[in-house]
């Protein structure tokens, strides 16, 4: 499943500035009218920052703007970071997401900075930070179809390739009602995932 996946890009350290984030001219991105379809749908597209492993607790208060600009509502939105997903056990859901969808391990995000057990998955350029937290939802009664339940959508190059990674595996799923190629699946603790395959 790694294969389906783009591969996490790496940013050259020596091109960042202090705040963390790499210089990219913006010429080549579309305006924020611009409506993606699955045909020229490319994540890499958006603008690529790294996080910083420690918090800045004085950034916000350095980078206030006046109160003018709250009416401009471009508040500089770039990509999607992370899906935070709750899971009851680590391990459990280690072995879901590594060893049946070959997501691998952000070693350079922090696991030991947070009052509760995690990890960081790469997805892309993005990532899945798995949360060893109480769910407040239920786990049963939830539709039998994930795209009628909040759910997350991981982009691929292979549905049935994956189709036949999960009825290897045993792991039940259902097809896109609409006939387009994706498949919805569950994760250990009910959370639905929906793969939908693009262009690459």
């Amino acid at each position: 499943m790694a294969s389906l996946l783009n591969p996490p890009l790496t940013l050259p350290q020596d091109k960042l500035n202090p705040g963390g984030v790499l210089a990219v001219s913006t010429s080549g991105i579309p305006s924020k009218n611009f409506q993606p379809s699955s045909t020229r749908w490319n994540h890499r597209r958006c603008l690529l920052m790294t996080a910083k492993t420690s918090v800045e607790t004085d950034m916000l208060a350095n980078d206030s703007v006046g109160t003018d600009a709250v009416d401009d509502k471009d508040f500089g939105v770039v990509c999607m970071h992370h899906v935070g997903i709750l899971c009851e056990n680590l391990e459990r859901s280690l072995d879901f997401y590594q060893n049946i969808l070959g997501l691998e391990i952000n070693e350079a995000r922090p696991h030991d900075k947070l009052p509760y057990r995690g990890a960081w998955l790469w997805v892309g350029s993005e990532m899945i930070h798995l949360m060893e937290l109480p769910n407040p939802d239920p786990f049963t009664g939830r539709p039998e179809h994930g795209g009628r339940d909040r759910h997350t959508c991981i982009a691929i190059r292979n549905v049935s390739k994956l189709k036949a990674i999960l009825d290897k595996a045993g792991i039940p799923y259902t097809l896109s009602r609409s006939g387009r190629p994706a498949i919805f699946t569950r994760d250990p603790d009910t959370n639905a995932l929906e793969f939908t395959q693009v262009d690459a």
